[in-house]
């Protein structure tokens, strides 16, 4: 088969990342979607097979074990997301390279098994105050859940230097202007 590249958007919740992907999808034809597969409940206006693959944890775990996932993390407790190996294969098919909006852990996880065939970059916020101010913002968590998302976010902090490309969003369509370039000129080696 051949195999394209992949791209793949890390960074705590609520750097911008998400935003960016879309952006990027928007402007360049030759990228698809990686719709990842997770156990979280769907969320406001979310779409099964199009934001992700809504599975119960006992699929999840079961596939796991099938060794259908390229990775996977337990993103949060009892939350469980990966990437399964029949979606990249079937964007691949379509003569796609897949672009990944995919947590800190996953996106190096994706990185070390894809090597030169990937390009990692890493979403870098303002600050961890204006991340919190975005995600308290959002209103779309518990107290209990938006604390768990802020502890997380400062560890993924401390991944920064493991990416290719740290891209700075400061300004979002900045931040978005340089992701178009990094990607097209990624695409062009």
């Amino acid at each position: 088969m051949q195999q394209g590249k992949l791209i793949i958007f890390s960074a705590p919740s609520g750097a911008g990342k998400t935003t960016i992907v879309h952006h990027l999808l928007g402007k360049i034809a030759q990228l698809a979607f990686s719709v990842s597969a997770t156990t979280r409940a769907k969320r406001g206006n979310e779409v099964d097979g199009k934001d992700y693959y809504f599975i119960s944890k006992e699929e999840f775990l079961h596939r796991i074990a099938k060794k259908e996932f390229v990775e996977f993390e337990e993103v949060y407790t009892d939350n469980f997301y990966g990437t399964l190996r029949s979606e990249i294969e079937r964007l691949w098919k379509e003569g796609k390279h897949v672009i990944f909006d995919i947590d800190v852990e996953g996106g190096l996880h994706l990185k070390k098994k894809f090597e030169e065939h990937a390009l990692a970059v890493f979403v870098q916020p303002p600050s961890l105050e204006v991340l919190i101010e975005r995600l308290t913002s959002r209103a779309t968590d518990s107290p209990e859940k938006l604390a768990e998302r802020i502890e997380k976010a400062e560890k993924e902090l401390k991944y920064v230097g493991k990416f290719d490309v740290i891209l700075q969003n400061n300004d979002l369509q900045t931040a978005c202007t340089q992701a178009e370039t990094l990607v097209l000129d990624f695409l062009a080696k």
